[in-house]
């Protein structure tokens, strides 16, 4: 038994040895892609159908507006404005605008929506990126693209334009050709 251990001792020895200090061991491979993985999720915000991710943090709808707040704003730079509006179908909806036209929608201080819509003059550059959570349909992308996504239906009674669906949880609007504007949630939409 006691030559049993001693071998095992002296081959670790000789495996440790032959280590050149050149190649990362796994762990060490695995932190270094880990890195930038995080520095990117930092300023990035990811919209679902039911809710969002910004930064590292999710937030389904419901969530508490000071935290979402908090997180957006890390993520894609300070609100740039906030408004309410009492005539919304749903009752009082509050909004707060964040840049690269991304508006979140709260009742009664819980996240109920969110609206993002292509810049405009005289928008604020946003810090970070915004996107759609399935990576296939984003703002600009074509009318023919959009079509071939999964769970693209058109709304053909709308009275605010070309209006689509993406599944049951997703919406948007074409402009020119391409789309203009998606949302999820509560919306404060006078059809």
């Amino acid at each position: 038994m006691r030559l049993a251990f001693i071998g095992m001792a002296l081959v670790a020895a000789v495996l440790t040895a032959c280590d050149s200090g050149e190649v990362p061991s796994p762990t060490e491979r695995e932190q270094a892609t880990q890195r930038p993985a995080t520095t990117a999720v930092a300023n990035l915000v990811n919209l679902r159908g039911d809710g969002l991710v910004a930064g590292a943090e999710a937030f389904y709808f419901a969530a508490g507006r000071s935290e979402v707040e908090g997180a957006a704003a890390l993520a894609l730079g300070q609100a740039t404005g906030r408004g309410s509006n009492d005539e919304c179908g749903a009752g009082l909806v509050d909004f707060t605008d964040f840049p690269g036209g991304l508006a979140l929608h709260f009742q009664n201080d819980r996240l109920v929506g969110w609206n993002w819509r292509l810049p405009q003059d005289g928008d604020v550059r946003s810090k970070g990126t915004i996107q759609l959570s399935s990576g296939e349909v984003q703002l600009g992308s074509t009318h023919a693209l959009t079509q071939q996504s999964s769970g693209f239906a058109k709304l053909p009674a709308s009275t605010l334009g070309e209006e689509f669906t993406l599944g049951r949880a997703i919406g948007g609007f074409f402009d020119g050709g391409t789309v203009s504007m998606l949302y999820a949630g509560t919306q404060c939409f006078f059809r």
